[in-house]
């Protein structure tokens, strides 16, 4: 078994998404330590095990005293502590490198999911740290076609692996079940969103659709972040159902007549591959999509989402969907469309280039 030590911007428990979907893959099979950035709090840390993660929880009583160094020192306890002496490093954010470039894995992995520096307070040395993580690994890959595109030409082992879907867990949808006590209430038809909510949702045209449909209820799930609540439009059928764990998703959304990939375009969407797209076709629901690039290409392309870019077209979809009499056809068309779509080939394939890495290095961990 490797060690694994992945470094990452988001909480374990914040959202369940790419970077669980495959280190719980690698978990079968490896040890893997998921290092979240830093609570404040007595310079320690602690070990909690969850989803066969080890997940590292980090304190650190001053952010701004020593930070790099006083974080360094805290990995290196924990590499003693555990006895750790041969590990990979995977990187889900080059600002890991201020305290972590001093470490020697035997592979170093930078899973690029997002653009990061186009996020709302992304810190101004993000980008000089992504340089030095691109010399520093020895593969990398990127959480879409569009972002690949962007990146292809910085490094010479990098792979594009866009959003997969676990399919079995989203087709649970497709069987009605009894309704959940906080959504039973609304009236349909809904128009559905799970995600995050921040700078990249488009409120302005949830504020227009949903003023112009008032007999429309518009369902929103999910944690709001890096944006004042208060920004949000207010209306009798805008729901907000706050974060609801991954488990409980297909309950929610076989209850829904449609989803939504409600993003803002804008320079935070511009590279971004939403895991949402595949998750609700899988459920068998119809989709409107913003025009996201990794959207349009290849499910836009391929007539399996509709893709509006104002209110009208979005109006114009919605109100064709629901007049339609039956969706076989189209869901004959999604499956075919997404039978070789997994995370399970997704892990495959990464596992095979890392593997290759290694051998062509001459590396055994």
């Amino acid at each position: 078994m490797q060690n694994i030590l992945c470094f990452s911007h988001l909480r374990w428990n914040f959202v369940f998404q790419r970077p669980q979907h495959l280190l719980t893959r690698f978990a079968k099979n490896d040890n893997v330590f998921y290092f979240e950035e830093p609570h404040t709090g007595p310079d320690s840390y602690e070990i909690i095990r969850q989803d066969g993660i080890s997940v590292v929880v980090i304190h650190i009583e001053n952010h701004h005293d020593d930070y790099k160094g006083r974080m360094a020192r805290i990995i290196d306890q924990f590499l003693k502590g555990q006895q750790i002496q041969d590990y990979l490093c995977w990187y889900y954010t080059p600002m890991a490198l201020e305290y972590t470039a001093h470490l020697k894995p035997k592979v170093t992995v930078y899973d690029s999911m997002d653009e990061l520096s186009a996020f709302r307070f992304a810190p101004p040395q993000l980008l000089e740290l992504e340089e030095a993580l691109f010399k520093k690994a020895d593969v990398v890959f990127t959480g879409g076609h569009t972002l690949y595109q962007a990146k292809k030409d910085r490094h010479h082992n990098i792979h594009p692996f866009p959003s997969s879907i676990d399919k079995d867990h989203f087709q649970k949808a497709r069987k009605k079940t009894a309704d959940c006590p906080d959504q039973n209430h609304i009236p349909h038809p809904r128009f559905g969103f799970f995600g995050v909510i921040d700078e990249r949702f488009d409120i302005e045209l949830l504020r227009e659709v949903s003023f112009r449909k008032p007999d429309w209820h518009f369902v929103i799930i999910g944690p709001v972040v890096k944006i004042d609540p208060a920004e949000l439009p207010k209306a009798d059928n805008i729901h907000y159902l706050g974060p609801k764990k991954y488990d409980e998703l297909p309950q929610y959304i076989s209850h829904w007549d449609m989803a939504m990939v409600l993003f803002a375009i804008n320079e935070s969407t511009e590279f971004i591959s939403p895991t949402k797209t595949p998750e609700y076709l899988s459920a068998g629901l119809p989709v409107i999509s913003t025009p996201i690039k990794d959207v349009i290409r290849p499910y836009g392309e391929e007539n399996l989402v509709y893709i509006a870019d104002n209110a009208d077209t979005f109006i114009a979809f919605g109100e064709q969907e629901l007049r339609k009499e039956s969706r076989k056809e189209w869901l004959t068309k999604v499956d075919e469309f997404l039978a070789d779509d997994s995370w399970d080939n997704t892990f495959a394939k990464m596992s095979l280039l890392i593997e290759n890495v290694k051998k062509s290095n001459g590396i055994y961990v």
